[in-house]
């Protein structure tokens, strides 16, 4: 793992104190990190990776969880948002895109077992594509949504459980991997790997 998303609903279960030190110790393993940091700034800025010449660039956000795990001015949290701020993570989204050939979000959002996405799941996607992202990589229902190509982006509103103990039925003990082809510094292609849990 190169990089993590920590915008999600759990983030802060265990105190702003537990979350500091979670990314002092990625820090330290050389791990990137978005959707969170020690003050607003880190935690709504992007990660940029350079891998063969080409950079690419993570954000993440979430509106899930209380509000005031948003992190806000010096203090430290998640990049928590809501419909109202939408026109400011679009800026942003320009911002990180000006600086790297790919972008890719991270969302934690939508409706716990549900097939559908929900109407902000959609709305951020298609505004984030529209800004310049090229990928929309979503979480938190816990089973695979559907994906889409939407202009000149692709957005997968849900992968569903990568690893988890939620084995009451068929479709929580599913998810995706995404396998991404580079070509040129654009996306070629885009190759859902289905994966499945067992019990151990």
């Amino acid at each position: 793992f190169n990089v993590l998303s920590l915008a999600n609903n759990h983030a802060l279960d265990y105190t702003r104190e537990a979350l500091e030190d979670c990314l002092v110790k990625l820090n330290d393993a050389g791990i990137g990190y978005i959707g969170a940091g020690f003050n607003e700034k880190e935690a709504y800025s992007p990660f940029i990776k350079e891998v063969r010449e080409t950079k690419i660039a993570f954000l993440a956000y979430t509106n899930l969880g209380p509000e005031t795990w948003k992190a806000a001015g010096e203090n430290s949290g998640i990049a928590w948002v809501n419909e109202e701020d939408l026109e400011k993570i679009k800026e942003d989204i320009k911002l990180a895109k000006g600086k790297a050939d790919i972008l890719i979000v991270s969302l934690h959002a939508g409706e716990e077992y549900q097939k559908e996405p929900t109407q902000f799941q959609i709305k951020f996607s298609k505004m984030a594509i529209g800004a310049g992202v090229d990928l929309i990589v979503g979480h938190h229902p816990h089973i695979i949504q559907k994906n889409e190509k939407y202009k000149n982006g692709y957005i997968f509103y849900s992968l569903g459980n990568f690893i988890f103990d939620q084995s009451f039925s068929e479709e929580t003990m599913r998810g995706e991997i995404l396998e991404v082809l580079i070509k040129d510094k654009k996306i070629k292609e885009i190759i859902p790997r289905q994966i499945k849990i067992n019990n151990y």
